[in-house]
């Protein structure tokens, strides 16, 4: 078990939630929350496929309406939940944004064996090698997050990408 806090299982709960959503819209399984000081203040599923945007990650999304729900593109104290491990282009807007915490579930990996082509070069290792500010937290409910990225398999319009 991962030791983390009672509001991370709330928040990832949110977040994994989102992603059952995302799945139900034929979306790709991935769900975002942020939050700062206790609140919700954005959150965001995967529209790539909805919007023929390759950057239309679950974590791009949820970063875009926090900037412009706090009119910054800074989102200092911000705490980042999401269902699945960042891949390196929201790792990197998540260092960019300044938030100061990203908790993730499942892992990378667990995307990669879906048929997600995901750079596998996980969210600890690219703090560590690029001397981030980001605290990283994975592998929390890490089991009901990957089961529930699987359930987007039983979809047969799935677009893998």
């Amino acid at each position: 078990m991962v030791f983390c806090m009672d509001g991370d299982l709330l928040f990832m709960k949110k977040a994994n939630a989102l992603t059952k959503m995302s799945v139900r819209k034929g979306q790709s399984p991935f769900g975002t929350i942020i939050v700062k000081n206790g609140r919700i203040i954005a959150s965001g599923h995967n529209l790539v496929a909805k919007n023929t945007d390759i950057t239309a990650h679950g974590e791009i999304v949820a970063i875009r309406r926090a900037c412009k729900r706090l009119k910054s593109i800074k989102l200092g104290g911000c705490t980042l939940y999401t269902n699945c491990e960042p891949c390196p282009m929201c790792f990197s807007a998540i260092h960019w944004a300044g938030i100061k915490m990203v908790v993730f579930g499942a892992s990378i990996s667990d995307a990669k064996k879906l048929g997600f082509s995901e750079l596998a070069i996980p969210a600890k290792t690219m703090a560590r090698m690029g001397k981030s500010h980001v605290i990283v937290t994975g592998g929390v409910l890490s089991g009901e997050c990957a089961a529930t990225m699987k359930t987007w398999l039983d979809n047969p319009r799935r677009v893998v990408y």
